[in-house]
């Protein structure tokens, strides 16, 4: 009986496994297709945007509260202490980056100019305290419910940081409503915080220190923004 019932459970938690596998990878498709089609209407990539960010914390949410699964996505246990200690070295390392290339670009003639789309959108269009909340829907999906599935699926660890921050830098293009060349930038910045952030979920279980990591470079970027603009 005991053997059937362990059966039962292995089973279910394989298709668990997998149903979170595939809807991190389905809402990933849906989102680069629906920010393909919206840049070539008035639309641009506002509703892939819209749907990145809150079907990413919408997934999460549904699976935790449903399935019970905030530890097998990271979002609870692991070694939370070791993951905020990494997160706070791994984000002072990438501020005084982002420090020395804010220094790099006031002294550029273009700086202020290549970075106008992303100024607009967070003064102008009043999306300046909403990003803590574009933080931890990318959080959550690249180093949570899709790190944490691949993981359990049995990727090496170095691939699925590797892959996890490819789609990372590659879905800026797809979900940023700025020119091409600020997608780049964006994406730029995102592959050093994919690779440190995907390290530190990796070897704690826990997805926290990568949000800090994440809000610490944003503040940066943000900072920057004003002070170059």
């Amino acid at each position: 009986m005991r053997s059937v019932k362990s059966f039962q459970e292995s089973s279910a938690a394989s298709d668990s496994l997998k149903a979170r596998l595939n809807l991190s990878f389905g809402l990933m498709a849906a989102i680069w297709l629906l920010g393909f089609v919206g840049h070539f209407t008035p639309l641009q990539e506002w509703p892939a945007l819209f749907l990145y960010v809150f079907g990413a914390i919408g997934l999460v949410l549904f699976r935790g509260k449903a399935n019970g699964e905030w530890r097998e996505m990271y979002v609870t246990g692991g070694d939370l202490k070791k993951s905020l200690k990494w997160g706070v070295i791994g984000g002072t390392l990438l501020l005084l980056l982002a420090m020395m290339n804010t220094v790099i670009m006031m002294k550029n003639q273009n700086g202020a100019a290549m970075m106008s789309g992303m100024q607009y959108l967070l003064v102008n269009r009043s999306l300046l305290y909403l990003y803590p909340m574009l933080v931890i829907a990318e959080e959550f999906f690249w180093r949570g419910i899709m790190f944490s599935a691949m993981i359990e699926r049995g990727f090496n660890k170095h691939l699925t940081v590797f892959l996890t921050t490819l789609f990372f830098l590659l879905n800026h293009f797809a979900v940023a409503p700025v020119n091409m060349m600020e997608k780049a930038m964006m994406a730029m910045m995102a592959l050093p915080l994919g690779i440190l952030g995907g390290y530190i979920v990796a070897n704690s279980r826990n997805v926290w220190g990568s949000v800090l990591v994440h809000l610490i470079v944003m503040t940066s970027m943000i900072a920057a923004i004003q002070i170059i603009l």
